[in-house]
């Protein structure tokens, strides 16, 4: 496995993600998002959270090009090995803790459906990104 390229290739996976999220959450979903947190009485996420997300996402681009890697043998290299690895990281984050969210309450059914469309969207492309980038040594 060529490290340096799992490093360079989540790194741009991660950037597809951030933007994706910024896109989602920043944009689309906005005005949904502030009257969540009025909603629950919280007040808007500080800088240094927004800092903190965005690391974390640069991480899960990073994860999702090494399950690329790690499938790779066994599925090809390709986009539909990028697109598998992408659904795998998408069910595991996205698909699981949004549902979980909606069950407990934390996120009404219409945006559950709007940000599970758009995650899968969102982490096929960021793997298929990354994987883009990966080249075995």
């Amino acid at each position: 496995m060529n490290y340096g390229r799992v490093v360079l290739g989540g790194l741009l996976a991660g950037l597809v993600l951030n933007i994706g999220e910024f896109l989602l959450n920043g944009v689309l979903l906005a005005k949904q998002m502030q009257e969540f947190f009025a909603k629950c009485g919280l007040t808007p996420p500080a800088s240094s959270a927004f800092v903190i997300l965005i690391v974390i996402t640069f991480g899960l681009g990073i994860v999702i090009v090494f399950i690329y890697a790690a499938i790779r043998p066994r599925c090809g290299a390709g986009p539909k090995t990028a697109v598998a690895a992408g659904i795998i990281a998408w069910f595991c984050v996205y698909l699981y803790n949004n549902v979980v969210g909606a069950a407990l309450g934390f996120v009404p059914v219409n945006l559950l459906l709007i940000a599970i469309a758009w995650g899968l969207i969102e982490y096929v492309l960021a793997a298929i990104a990354g994987a883009w980038v990966y080249k075995e040594p």
